[in-house]
């Protein structure tokens, strides 16, 4: 019995040793430690920001001032001797450095900005400034030297690898001729990248069947309403018209404002224009025939304005808000060219 009894009191110290060292029942959970949490900010990866370009806005006061200025036949000696201190007087306001160049029948203004890069060619925009006689040319092409000066003012002062050249043409109503000498300067053609030239941008009509449109275009028009610009470029420099098909996606320092640019119809021009005559009536043809790409920029002339070559195209005639979006146009266009450090003549179009 006593043999059982000290099994017994065995067995249940047994079972309180090792209750003692595995059983969780009627133990104390630790004190909970004081821990100072101090939140740590998951490193997140570093996005870069895309670099846009943003396109300077254009001034519609700006631009209109100088019409109403240029508001006179522009079309004798003396009365485009009188365009041309006004033109160079303005761009010495803004900096720049106009040179005129004379040849045996006028006198073209030239002025540029260089570059950053040495190796990239330059961007030059251009206008004739003469008139047919009786006419004051508002939009032909008061309209085009407005937003020239409009580019200098606003692109003279920044910084861009490629170099910026202005130009103002004589005598283009005489048949191209101010132009035309400007290209025979062969030297000058070789640092040249490509040319942007406006000739009537001014002018917008709203009513069907108000637009006219020549044979032989290799597009199809996109309405019979005039409220387009017109951009006509050579098949082998296509980069160039690239620029003014992206020209309304740069912004601008006011994005609202981007809402009254009118659209662009870009017009690749094959064999230099030999098929589609009525593409080579201004000073962007000359280029072409030297090998450099051009662009003509224009509200298309007499295929749209009743004024054309009238006494009637004065500043009253010009369409404020279309006028004030394709200089935007242009300006957004020129800034982005002057950016690229690409060749223009071997760049696919986008």
């Amino acid at each position: 019995m006593r043999k059982w009894i000290w099994l017994m009191l065995l067995v249940l110290m047994a079972v309180a040793v090792v209750g003692s060292r595995g059983s969780t029942f009627f133990e104390q959970p630790p004190l909970p430690e004081i821990v100072e949490r101090i939140p740590v900010e998951t490193p997140q990866p570093q996005t870069k920001l895309k670099e846009v370009n943003i396109a300077p806005q254009v001034s519609t006061n700006k631009l209109l001032t100088h019409i109403q200025k240029l508001n006179f036949q522009r079309y004798t000696t003396t009365e485009r001797s009188l365009t041309r201190t006004y033109i160079t007087t303005e761009l010495k306001k803004l900096g720049w450095k106009p040179k005129l160049e004379n040849f045996s029948e006028g006198v073209n203004i030239f002025a540029e900005r260089v570059g950053t890069n040495k190796a990239a060619k330059a961007i030059l925009v251009g206008a004739h400034y003469d008139t047919i006689a009786l006419s004051p040319g508002a939009d032909d092409n008061a309209s085009g030297i407005a937003v020239v000066l409009e580019v200098a003012r606003l692109l003279g002062s920044r910084s861009t690898p490629r170099t910026l050249q202005l130009a103002f043409f004589d005598q283009e109503e005489a048949g191209l001729l101010g132009s035309q000498a400007f290209v025979s300067k062969t030297a000058r053609l070789q640092n040249l990248g490509g040319a942007i030239i406006m000739d009537m941008v001014g002018y917008a009509c709203y009513t069907s069947g108000c637009q006219k449109y020549p044979a032989g275009l290799p597009v199809t028009p996109p309405s019979d309403k005039g409220d387009f610009l017109a951009v006509a470029g050579d098949t082998e420099h296509l980069p160039l018209l690239s620029a003014f098909q992206n020209s309304q996606m740069l912004p601008s320092t006011a994005l609202n404002k981007q809402e009254s640019m009118p659209s662009v119809l870009t017009l690749p021009i094959p064999f230099k224009g030999l098929l589609t005559p009525d593409t080579l009536r201004s000073d962007h043809a000359p280029f072409w025939y030297q090998g450099v790409g051009a662009v003509l920029v224009t509200d298309t002339a007499n295929l749209r304005t009743p004024y054309y070559h009238q006494p009637s195209d004065v500043p009253a005639t010009i369409e404020r808000s279309f006028f004030t979006g394709a200089a935007q146009i242009v300006v957004n266009a020129t800034t982005a060219l002057l950016e690229k450090n690409e060749d223009l003549e071997t760049q696919p179009p986008s």
